[in-house]
């Protein structure tokens, strides 16, 4: 049995802890990445809810596990997130290093009009 925290819980604490010194009251942009599919939704924490969200569960075609697929569902959430009026958020990886998917989520929101 473990003791202590595994280091990607630790990655997440540390980068929130970080995340909300830093935020001024902005909502932040949270990335979920699994084995298959990636997820990611812009948070409203003084509000308490989700401005807007994307995903590649729903409305994507072939691969949803690819750096082509993450792309795609960082310019969803970021024209969503414009038309419901955020254009300045934070972007909060959670546990996840800034790579890969991630990564590519991240430059597709900038290019559809987010600013972090």
């Amino acid at each position: 049995m473990t003791k202590g925290l595994s280091l990607f819980e630790k990655r997440r604490r540390r980068n929130r802890t970080a995340l909300k010194a830093r935020s001024g009251g902005k909502p932040r942009l949270s990335v979920h990445r699994s084995g298959k599919h990636i997820y990611a939704q812009v948070i409203d924490d003084a509000a308490g809810r989700t401005v807007a969200s994307a995903s590649t569960l729903a409305n994507h075609e072939g691969k949803t596990a690819n750096a082509e697929a993450a792309t795609a569902v960082g310019t969803r959430v970021a024209q969503a997130a414009v038309a419901a009026g955020v254009t300045k958020v934070v972007f909060d990886r959670g546990g996840f290093l800034f790579h890969g998917r991630v990564k590519a989520l991240a430059e597709a929101a900038r290019a559809a009009g987010l600013e972090f």
